[in-house]
């Protein structure tokens, strides 16, 4: 994924908290706890303690944070103002995602998959009849309480956002504020030091510091995010204004989200206090991975690579393959960085990176995640 900087002025670069952005990571976490191991214990208490009418209603509409992530947990992004930023507490977020009129509120509400439509900017579902019959299809496919939370937006958008609004509202007052007030003092020192790394040694160095997966040219013209996706959008669009927001998140982790919808201020919303693991690799170092381990010989030449450093001519006799082929497979397992090769006199031996090969699952997971 791709974000245009081109010409916007360093000042327009800024990490920021939101406590809103955090309400919808925090959501998420409780609707799918698999993708968040390290919150099983407080999204298990969570869920335990949410009064039956709440979490009824959390349910009728979770598909804002379950398989998507809404972009209305970012409304300061979609406001056409050059310095609309994220507000301190839940109430004033709430009262920037009140600001957003109704056409770009319900076609943010209204994501419901991550579908290449995102970035089409096609019309809204309020005033285009082929766009709100797609809406609806895709509600229908959620279940009943999508498609009936659908028709009443569609049908009366004033009052299902007073109803989200007291949604989340009564979150805070459940669980949210407590939690907002243990994680915002983690997020504001994470968002002062990129800042502070920022000022002194330019935005490749802060960049890195977010994550490894995301990289800027040497021209400062474009940022690169590194995801199963391809999609662009620009900092620099006058319409909305121009910009780009960073924003930390406790709940985050594995998510990277980049806001990238058209006519919105990008916004990269990423995880700190994440598990202290390496990184994971590359988005095309992770495919020639599988597609590597994908071949039967080679998932059986590793068989024995695993176990101990071997020579290609004992790899031919132990599988009665000749030495030129062994090397060809070799030669694809070293590109992938699956084995390692040392020289002990005339012989050189491979064998298989284990560690390499243990993080292949927790590296797609990730990556996929991402």
């Amino acid at each position: 994924m791709t974000i245009d900087i081109s010409g916007l002025p360093p000042e327009r670069i800024v990490f920021d908290i939101s406590p809103l952005a955090e309400l919808g990571v925090a959501l998420h976490a409780l609707s799918e706890p698999g993708h968040h191991p390290g919150l099983h214990g407080w999204a298990t208490a969570t869920s335990a303690s949410l009064k039956p009418d709440l979490a009824d209603r959390l349910h009728e509409a979770d598909f804002l944070w379950r398989s998507t992530f809404s972009d209305v947990f970012m409304a300061f992004a979609g406001l056409p103002a050059d310095r609309v930023r994220p507000s301190a507490t839940l109430a004033d977020d709430l009262d920037l995602l009140d600001r957003l009129d109704d056409e770009r509120f319900v076609s943010a509400a209204l994501e419901f998959t991550c579908a290449s439509s995102y970035t089409s900017g096609r019309p809204s579902a309020l005033s285009n009849s082929v766009t709100r019959a797609r809406a609806l299809d895709l509600a229908a496919t959620r279940g009943p309480q999508a498609l009936d939370f659908t028709q009443r937006l569609l049908r009366d958008p004033a009052a299902v956002r007073a109803w989200v609004r007291r949604l989340f509202e009564d979150c805070e007052q459940a669980f949210f504020g407590d939690t907002w007030r243990r994680v915002a003092p983690q997020l504001a020192a994470d968002a002062r030091h990129k800042t502070e790394l920022l000022r002194r040694k330019g935005l490749a160095e802060a960049l890195h510091d977010v994550s490894a997966a995301i990289t800027v040219d040497e021209d400062r013209s474009r940022i690169t995010v590194d995801k199963l996706a391809t999609a662009g959008t620009t900092a620099v669009d006058p319409t909305v204004g121009a910009g780009l927001t960073l924003l930390p998140s406790s709940y985050g982790w594995p998510h990277l989200m980049v806001l990238n919808a058209p006519g919105w201020r990008p916004v990269i919303h990423y995880p700190i206090g994440s598990p202290s693991l390496p990184g994971p690799a590359p988005v095309e170092v992770l495919m020639l991975r599988m597609e590597a381990l994908a071949h039967p010989m080679r998932m059986r030449l590793c068989r024995n690579l695993a176990r101990t450093p071997y020579t290609t001519g004992e790899l031919a006799e132990a599988y009665d393959i000749t030495a030129p082929e062994v090397s060809r497979h070799l030669a694809v397992l070293k590109k992938a960085g699956l084995i390692t090769t040392r020289r002990r006199g005339r012989y050189v031996l491979h064998q298989l990176d284990v560690s390499a090969v243990a993080r292949i699952g927790s590296d797609f997971l990730e990556t996929v995640l991402r």
